[in-house]
């Protein structure tokens, strides 16, 4: 196979593996190719997109056999939207999959010596599990490759659902999505109906104008439905008849929001939600701790697992009630609260000033008083006055974003040497590399995935470090 030249098309690869990102894997003549669309056990052609000396990607242009582990998708939409990928593979593949590549990335990039992993925590529900959801309204449909040569087919077309995988101008009009329970489907529909019946228009990303532009529906385990409607401009006469049309028809919203957004990006995150119906956020519940989620409020997105996740955590912090735990990356201190019982002291740090307010008032609401939550950065907070004041850290969580932990908080912790680290992760890879730093002091001595979004390539991990002693 020559080096540089990428329009090669392989005939019958048989696919064997799974890679990260949700890939499959092929091996040629000593090199791993990459495949997108496929499991492990279909035979199928392949034309290189990319091609290096030891790797390449392609993308299939046949299918010769399908593996015999292939089931059919439930979702119409599945595909072409861009969620929910891997729901051609039995749930139970999934979690095989899902484990080895917990296992893979940890020894390949931490290259730390490892316990045996303990069995993955599948979802009890893989389908209805999202208590949030953002539906995009959008003036540009996503054409199916069916439709793209049909001349009385046209993309100008006002549409409500999820941006199309890998396009950021063209959404995908979704019928029924089986990520969330009722009324989400109908909600969305019900906004979409009403504006195409008023002739309002929809957000054009490109030409940035349009009054409709997102929606967020966020449904708890306690009955309380939160909707924001994000909007590209005031028209006070429209919202009213439609804040009035959902409000009659969804008497089972218990708060409603719009938000003004001018900005060309759809986050909120420096927007201020206006409370037209209820107290303006919902009530979620993990056990029998409450949490009060507002709209720019982040929360773990499956309510039951998000639940098993944080007992995992709880289990591996191994706690006898003398302890002083920090809760690093806190968020709205959820962690830290679900902890609280069974710690004498917690210590939240976050560097979003907005989160540690609502960590203070999720204390309150479960009447802990025994958790303290500071903002800022962890690198200048944690210091030898801080310790003095508020305790050294005999456990300390860390729950960090995509790209894992900053080089300069690792060390952090080296220096600061509590007995127990507890690392939750939802990007076993950048875990993995910070597991590696951290082996300068520490040991690995649990590991547990639990699998937070069934028939997707995303796994979140709990990792036990423990200091090792002094030689």
């Amino acid at each position: 196979m020559r080096k540089k030249n990428k329009n090669i098309e392989l005939r019958q690869v048989l696919v064997q593996d799974y890679a990260a990102e949700g890939k499959s894997i092929a091996r040629v003549d000593g090199k791993v190719i990459f495949i997108e669309n496929a499991i492990p056990g279909d035979i199928v052609d392949v034309k290189l997109s990319k091609n290096k000396k030891d790797w390449a990607e392609g993308f299939i242009t046949a299918y010769h056999q399908y593996s015999p582990d292939r089931v059919e998708p439930f979702c119409s939409h599945f595909g072409v939207c861009g969620g929910c990928r891997w729901q051609m593979l039995p749930y139970e593949k999934q979690l095989q999959y899902k484990e080895k590549q917990v296992a893979d990335v940890l020894e390949r990039i931490g290259k730390v010596t490892l316990p045996p992993l303990m069995p993955i925590l599948g979802a009890p529900q893989s389908t209805l599990y999202r208590n949030k959801m953002e539906y995009t309204f959008s003036n540009k449909r996503f054409l199916l490759p069916g439709e793209l040569h049909n001349p009385d087919i046209t993309s100008e077309q006002n549409v409500a659902g999820f941006h199309a995988r890998g396009l950021f101008d063209k959404v995908v009009d979704i019928d029924t999505c089986h990520l969330q329970e009722e009324p989400t489907n109908f909600l969305r529909k019900e906004v979409r109906d009403f504006a195409l019946e008023r002739q309002l228009s929809f957000y054009d990303i490109k030409a940035h104008q349009g009054w409709l532009r997102t929606m967020q529906v966020r449904i708890c385990a306690t009955g309380e439905i939160m909707v924001n409607i994000v909007l590209g401009y005031e028209d006070a006469a429209a919202w009213s008849a439609l804040q009035e049309r959902l409000l009659q028809k969804f008497p089972q919203l218990t708060t409603l929001l719009y938000t003004i957004n001018v900005k060309w990006n759809d986050s909120i995150s420096d927007l201020d939600p206006q409370v037209v119906y209820g107290k303006g956020y919902v009530i979620e519940k993990l056990e029998d701790f409450q949490f009060k989620v507002g709209p720019k409020s982040f929360f773990q997105t499956n309510t039951r697992q998000g639940e098993r996740l944080y007992q995992v955590t709880r289990e591996f912090a191994e706690l006898s009630g003398k302890e002083t735990v920090y809760d690093l990356y806190c968020g709205t201190g959820s962690i830290g609260i679900f902890l609280s019982r069974q710690a004498a002291r917690i210590v939240g740090v976050e560097v979003i000033a907005e989160a540690i307010d609502d960590a203070r008032e999720n204390a309150a609401l479960n009447g802990i008083q025994h958790a303290r939550f500071f903002d800022g950065d962890v690198i200048d907070i944690c210091k030898e006055d801080f310790f003095t004041r508020e305790g050294r850290p005999d456990v300390i969580i860390t729950d960090p974003p995509r790209a894992g932990m900053h080089e300069k908080l690792v060390n952090k912790i080296l220096e600061t040497a509590a007995p127990t680290v507890v690392y939750v992760s939802c990007n076993p890879a950048t875990q993995a590399r910070d597991l590696h730093l951290l082996d300068e002091k520490y040991t690995v001595t649990k590991v547990r995935p639990v699998d937070m979004f069934p028939h997707t390539h995303h796994i979140e991990n709990v990792v036990q470090l423990k200091l090792r002693e002094s030689r």
